[in-house]
């Protein structure tokens, strides 16, 4: 893809109709050498995120592009959306919460640039999210370095750098489940880290909800992995093997002492398998499924209209 702007800044927009255009300022303020976008992607926020969208385009003296999405898709996705629609040599991503100072933009960007990285990670010392998000950014990046390879150095922060090079192929994929990181960490080993301050969000609450993460673990197990399949593998042989030491036990009490007694036990042993055989069952139904639905060519994402700072909008 050519491009004539250096750098693009996406900003996934859910319920933040307080700070979007606290964030747009600031962006705003940034001089970049060879310009900048801002593209804000509403996905299905349930405030007036929409409204304050469309009206920091008209009223913003910077090229700012609003993609409103027709419903909510999640968090990659919307950032997928930003993606397909920016134009920058540079694209950084950003949340919309005020928690990563948008000033910091211009720097990460020449940090990026100037070591011919292909993503740059942000970084802290202190992190000010709650507990519930602490804990599963923890969990996400452990199951990223353990399934992925994710060098272990390397936090796997929203706030990132990208080139070109690597947003185009990040576009190739068309499934219905982008996890942006895992798309990354299969296309390059170019990442570097750098390091800002983590702010105390000021308004509103976080998305992040247990449930959301519990389908983005599930994301990163099915999509970008089969190592759910190879455990099934495993506890099937282990449990099969199990089987047997008991068979073999109940012959010998058998031959020895006469019928064995052990209705309890044996009923443990029965729940304990057929338990099992579910889970395995449960696994190989998750990988078929999210088959069945990208071959169905479920969406990853619907795009309702697109504002852009000439006041045209493109009906999808």
């Amino acid at each position: 893809m050519s491009s004539k702007l250096e750098l693009s800044v996406v900003v996934p927009v859910y319920n933040s109709a307080k700070t979007i255009a606290r964030v747009v300022e600031k962006i705003s303020e940034l001089h970049i050498e060879g310009g900048h976008e801002i593209i804000l992607v509403n996905d299905g926020s349930n405030d007036d995120s929409d409204v304050v969208c469309a009206n920091l385009v008209q009223a913003n003296s910077t090229p700012i592009k609003f993609v409103n999405l027709a419903r909510n898709f999640g968090e990659h996705n919307a950032v997928m959306a930003g993606l397909s629609s920016a134009s920058g040599r540079y694209v950084i991503t950003i949340d919309d919460d005020l928690q990563h100072d948008p000033a910091d933009i211009a720097a990460l960007y020449i940090y990026c640039r100037d070591n011919a990285l292909d993503v740059s990670y942000t970084y802290w010392d202190e992190k000010k999210h709650g507990l519930i998000r602490n804990f599963g950014s923890f969990l996400t990046n452990k199951m990223a370095s353990i399934i992925m390879g994710k060098p272990k150095n390397i936090y796997l922060s929203t706030f990132r750098c990208m080139n070109r090079f690597l947003v185009d192929n990040i576009l190739l994929y068309e499934g219905p489940y982008p996890y942006i990181d895992g798309l990354i960490l299969q296309i390059t080993n170019r990442i570097g880290k750098f390091k800002i301050i983590h702010h105390q969000r000021e308004l509103g609450k976080t998305g992040y909800t247990a449930r959301k993460l519990i389908r983005l673990w599930l994301n990163i197990f099915v999509n970008y992995s089969v190592m759910p399949l190879r455990l099934s593998t495993i506890v099937g042989i282990l449990l099969s093997f199990l089987g047997l030491l008991y068979t073999i036990r109940v012959i010998i009490i058998q031959m020895t002492d006469g019928t064995p007694e052990g209705w309890a036990s044996l009923m443990s042993i029965m729940l304990l398998f057929s338990g099992a055989q579910l889970i395995v069952l449960g696994v190989i139904g998750e990988y078929l499924g999210r088959i069945h639905l990208t071959n169905n060519r479920k969406p990853q994402f619907v795009v309702r209209d697109i504002l852009t700072t000439q006041s045209e909008i493109k009906e999808e």
